[in-house]
């Protein structure tokens, strides 16, 4: 009988993965419900949209920039109030469900968000979805930030 009790195994999801050849895979594959579970919050699917184009986001630039997108409103109107409500959700349930996922890094120190090992596999799924589903949001996410000088 397999011994399926692995005090060495870094699932990181709390869930029991079957080991195939006894030790652990070179890189963290997702399950397709993970998968769907990182990306089943339109906040949480916007973030990836955003590590489509630009791999290294601050909290805030982030909170700035799906609060836009939530208000339609462009980035320098944002209110703090609006930016503060956002940014208080990605900090206390979507960054850390993210991170869990492996999907993305976050940097307590600076407060930067990244994509990790398993960022490939969840952004090929939101790429190739995204089109069909969240034609908007993608757009938005992908467009730069709204710097005006004035």
């Amino acid at each position: 009988m397999a011994d399926n009790s692995s005090e060495d195994d870094d699932v990181g999801t709390g869930s029991e993965s079957p080991s195939v050849s006894g030790g652990p895979p070179p890189r963290a594959i997702l399950e397709l419900d993970h998968v769907y579970g990182a990306l089943g919050h339109p906040r949480r699917r916007y973030l990836c949209y955003t590590l489509l184009e630009n791999t290294r986001w601050s909290l805030t630039d982030l909170a700035t920039k799906i609060a836009a997108w939530e208000n339609e409103v462009p980035e320098h109107e944002v209110t703090t109030r609006q930016r503060e409500r956002v940014y208080v959700s990605l900090y206390h349930a979507h960054v850390p469900k993210l991170v869990d996922e492996g999907v993305i890094t976050f940097d307590e120190e600076t407060e930067t968000i990244e994509p990790a090992e398993n960022a490939d596999q969840v952004l090929a799924v939101l790429d190739n979805m995204g089109a069909s589903l969240d034609s908007f949001q993608e757009t938005h996410a992908r467009e730069e930030m709204d710097d005006e000088e004035r």
